[in-house]
């Protein structure tokens, strides 16, 4: 039954930084068995440099997260051609989304060049999964985490991430959206939330 309604599908999980996305992947591909595409993060050799000094080295670190989330688009894009489906944990209009906030004049003229050549050779997810949560829970989590990169994280960058995803998916409709507010649920530590999700996924996808 699980199998029947997921088989072939490709899932995509989005929201800001800490909020839970790779974690319900790795949750979604046990459960429907479901091969996953997770983005590149800490092999990004500029990110660490990024987040203590972001105008100098935005560019560099956006232009290495573009091409990577390009070349694994490539691969997703072959493993659906077997059938299978996937289960990913960033889509790739992501990309764009972080480039409007850290480039600036010729960087992002040149950006944009770029990324129009790439955004239409990417297949587009049969279902968006966007999970969210107050600035507060999103500071715990990543916190909690403790990646070394994120340490020195402002909260004001995370208030900034919240509010532009929100005017993204405001106008999103490239594909289905679900929207998933995670403020005052666990799904790590509570089955039963865990097993609120899945049945909301599945819900999208009766026949």
């Amino acid at each position: 039954m699980m199998l029947s309604k997921l088989t072939g599908k490709y899932i995509a999980v989005e929201g800001v930084i800490g909020v839970g996305k790779t974690t319900l992947v790795r949750f979604l591909s046990r459960r429907y068995f479901l091969p996953t595409v997770l983005e590149v993060v800490e092999e990004n050799p500029f990110l660490g440099k990024f987040y203590e000094d972001m105008d100098r080295w935005a560019f560099q670190t956006q232009l290495f997260f573009l091409l990577s989330r390009f070349d694994q688009q490539n691969d997703l894009a072959r493993k659906l051609k077997e059938g299978a489906g996937i289960v990913s944990d960033y889509i790739f209009e992501k990309d764009h989304l972080f480039a409007s906030l850290t480039l600036k004049d010729e960087q992002k003229m040149l950006y944009e060049r770029i990324f129009g050549l790439l955004k239409e050779q990417v297949p587009k997810p049969d279902l968006v999964i966007y999970l969210y949560a107050s600035v507060d829970v999103l500071m715990s989590r990543i916190t909690l985490r403790d990646r070394p990169f994120e340490r020195s994280m402002d909260r004001s960058y995370i208030e900034l991430l919240a509010d532009t995803y929100e005017a993204f998916f405001e106008k999103f409709t490239n594909t289905p959206v679900l929207r998933i507010d995670t403020t005052n649920i666990d799904f790590v530590k509570n089955e039963h939330d865990l097993n609120f999700i899945f049945e909301l996924i599945e819900g999208r996808f009766q026949s």
